[in-house]
């Protein structure tokens, strides 16, 4: 089922509450407004917790890519940077 958008503003949204919950629960979205400027969007479970799905999925590579950045910078420190550093060769 292809979901439905509805915009309301807040003080629709709050006087027809039990309408709009039903609405979602049925598939739609239902964007709300405050002073015409989009605020929340009113989404049934079900829709919610396949958008957590995703997320969570997209969780592992952000770990993966924060955890480089701070294993890159751990790295970065333990490098001996001093300047009167003697070398031998051959």
């Amino acid at each position: 089922m292809d979901a439905v958008d509805k915009a309301v503003s807040l003080s629709t949204a709050k006087n027809h509450l039990a309408g709009l919950v039903q609405a979602a629960e049925s598939g739609e979205f239902v964007h709300i407004s405050r002073h015409g400027k989009p605020v929340a969007v009113l989404i049934s479970e079900q829709a919610y917790s396949s958008l957590q799905g995703h997320q969570s999925k997209r969780g592992v590579w952000s770990a993966i890519a924060n955890w480089r950045a701070v294993a890159t910078q751990e790295i970065k420190a333990w490098r001996d940077r001093s300047s009167d550093r003697e070398v031998q060769l051959g």
